[in-house]
């Protein structure tokens, strides 16, 4: 499942960036933000509390 920068994060988690795989750490109901090197998709989201990955 794909998100995007400016999406509310629907669970708390880490989300990899679909272009360069870094990392952001979002809380749920947090808007998430561009990755660090302001790319705006991301691909994979894992670390998500009560499920596991």
């Amino acid at each position: 499942m794909a998100a995007h920068a400016g999406e509310k994060a629907q669970k708390t988690g880490d989300f990899y960036c679909a272009h360069c795989s870094e990392k952001v750490h979002v809380k749920q109901g947090d808007e998430i933000p561009p990755c660090p090197n302001g790319h705006k998709t991301f691909e994979t989201r894992r670390n998500e509390p009560g499920n596991k990955s």
